[in-house]
């Protein structure tokens, strides 16, 4: 059985790892920002997303996303809706899961920036490292990405 140590210790943990998803929320908007981004990814941790590619080890993450705000997506505003939170019983690992609702300008394919819907879900994968909370695996499935003035009737995912 749990102590009220543990309990309390749990949620502080849970809230700990909230406070990083609206901590990346606010890199993110900030043409991802590295200096804010980097540190709440482990050493060796992985972020990855289907057309955004697989990026492997904090330094690698913070530049690749810090080059994807600069040169491809350059205005957003992220919203991280309804995170669930566990944390392990071993209480150095756990998982969250959340929703994204994002406003965007994007370059499609034609180069041209286009403001843009974008929607999806995060699946985390937690890692607690000198009594702090890191994201250790990290995958965003896009489940909307489509151009503001388009909507979504013609499909989710279009090119743009």
């Amino acid at each position: 059985m749990e102590s009220l140590e543990q309990k309390v210790q749990r949620l502080l943990d849970i809230e700990e790892v909230k406070n990083m998803i609206a901590t990346y929320a606010r890199g993110a908007d900030r043409n991802n920002d590295p200096e804010i981004m980097g540190p709440l990814f482990s050493p060796d941790a992985v972020w990855e997303c289907e057309g955004f590619g697989r990026h492997e080890g904090r330094d690698e993450i913070a530049r690749a996303l810090g080059e994807t705000g600069q040169n491809d997506i350059t205005w957003t505003l992220h919203y991280m809706i309804s995170p669930t939170v566990q944390i392990n019983p071993d209480a150095s690992t756990g998982i969250a899961h959340y929703y994204l609702w994002e406003l965007a300008n994007m370059r499609g394919e034609s180069g041209n920036i286009e403001a843009c819907w974008a929607g999806g879900t995060y699946d985390v994968e937690l890692i607690k490292l000198e009594e702090r909370w890191y994201f250790h695996r990290m995958r965003l499935n896009l489940k909307l990405v489509t151009p503001y003035d388009k909507g979504w009737k013609d499909g989710p995912i279009q090119s743009f």
